[in-house]
């Protein structure tokens, strides 16, 4: 589990592609303390360190989450957001975080400064979920819904997710990862559930009709 609070930003330093999925190795110094096994989220998604070296550490991802998440579309040199996972007392300052992306969705509207206006376009699906100053993870990073449309929704980044994240450099067509507050999935689950159970033999028994 994240918290959706970006540790360090590290950076793509080799890529090894195989029929079935790829090692990504990133290059980052917040390493430390982490040991082969561990789970670390790369601009949102949970992996396992599979390696760790001088440099930093290697993750094998597989092909559907090449397929499902941006990932896929990493280049050697390419920024990423990194962040270990949540331990028993630390302070949960963002909203929790599975790493497990819903949708990706693309950027259609970048407006730059020192409180940038991000608009993010995603599947109708997904948009069920997302709720005005609801939190939403976007690219791994805790924020907070400041306006919803139809097929879209906008955030507002300040100063200091500015320049401790990817985000800052995202322009119009980029494809970034969302995951949608997992207790607003689960509310909605319950609520499909049980309105599922009122029926015409449900109101017959009830004596409604």
């Amino acid at each position: 589990m994240f918290t959706g609070i970006i540790q360090e930003i590290g950076s793509v330093i080799r890529i090894k592609r195989t029929s079935q999925s790829c090692e990504l190795c990133i290059g980052t110094k917040s390493i430390k303390n982490s040991n082969i096994g561990d789970s670390i989220a790369i601009n949102g998604v949970c992996l396992t360190i599979t390696k760790i070296n001088g440099e930093g550490f290697s993750a094998d991802v597989i092909n559907e989450t090449l397929q499902r998440t941006n990932l896929g579309l990493l280049r050697v040199g390419n920024k990423v957001n990194i962040e270990k996972p949540l331990r028993a007392g630390d302070q949960l300052s963002g909203h929790f975080v599975l790493g497990h992306i819903d949708n990706t969705g693309t950027i259609i509207s970048a407006v730059p400064g020192s409180r940038a206006i991000l608009e993010v376009e995603t599947k109708d699906e997904l948009m069920n979920y997302v709720v005005e100053k609801g939190s939403i993870a976007v690219d791994g990073v805790s924020l907070t819904v400041a306006e919803v449309y139809k097929r879209s929704f906008k955030v507002a980044l300040i100063p200091h997710t500015i320049s401790a994240t990817t985000l800052d450099n995202k322009k119009r067509g980029d494809v970034v990862n969302l995951e949608v507050d997992i207790l607003g999935k689960h509310v909605a689950k319950l609520i499909k559930e049980k309105t599922k159970k009122i029926d015409m033999n449900f109101l017959e028994d009830k004596g409604i009709i």
